[in-house]
């Protein structure tokens, strides 16, 4: 019965494997109760590679332009631009949905051109209904607001901005 059990996890995860794919998901996370002490709990995710080679795959569109010498110039701009390469960025520390302000109709934790203090809330990541605060890492003025009230993110992306 052991390898019965086996046999219909595997075709189990690799069910869930092609839902992850066939959705274009990046995690997909699920327990299997059998009995009292058995139990499967399975979590199945991928890397975003994808981001990653949309990120390299982006600076590389000017230079296909037909004059390669000012093609060559932008270059270096548009990946100065990425929010991730700017020394004052903000990022996820998880996947999940983010939040502006404490509640609906509150007013927003920050905006633009603000100042903040080290620690203080810069916004709300939901995760798992777990209200996660992001705090400041240090003092600064929000320079940019990268994402949207209600944005999902994933690990590492780009939050804010802060000089």
């Amino acid at each position: 019965m052991t390898k019965k059990n086996h046999d219909a996890d595997v075709a189990f995860i690799q069910a869930l494997a092609e839902l992850l794919r066939e959705n274009d998901l990046t995690e997909l996370q699920v327990k299997r109760d059998y009995g009292a002490d058995d139990s499967l709990n399975v979590r199945v995710s991928r890397h975003t590679q994808q981001q990653v080679v949309t990120q390299v795959a982006a600076p590389p569109a000017p230079n296909s332009a037909t004059p390669a010498s000012p093609a060559a110039a932008p270059a270096p701009a548009a990946s100065s631009e990425d929010p991730a390469d700017d020394p004052g960025a903000v990022t996820s520390p998880m996947v999940g949905t983010v939040y502006m302000q404490a509640e609906p109709g509150a007013d927003p934790f920050i905006s633009v051109g603000a100042s903040v203090a080290e620690g203080d809330t810069l916004l709300i990541v939901e995760a798992m209904k777990t209200m996660n605060h992001i705090p400041a890492p240090r003092a600064g003025t929000v320079k940019r607001i990268i994402v949207e009230d209600g944005a999902a993110v994933e690990f590492g992306t780009p939050l804010v901005i802060l000089e």
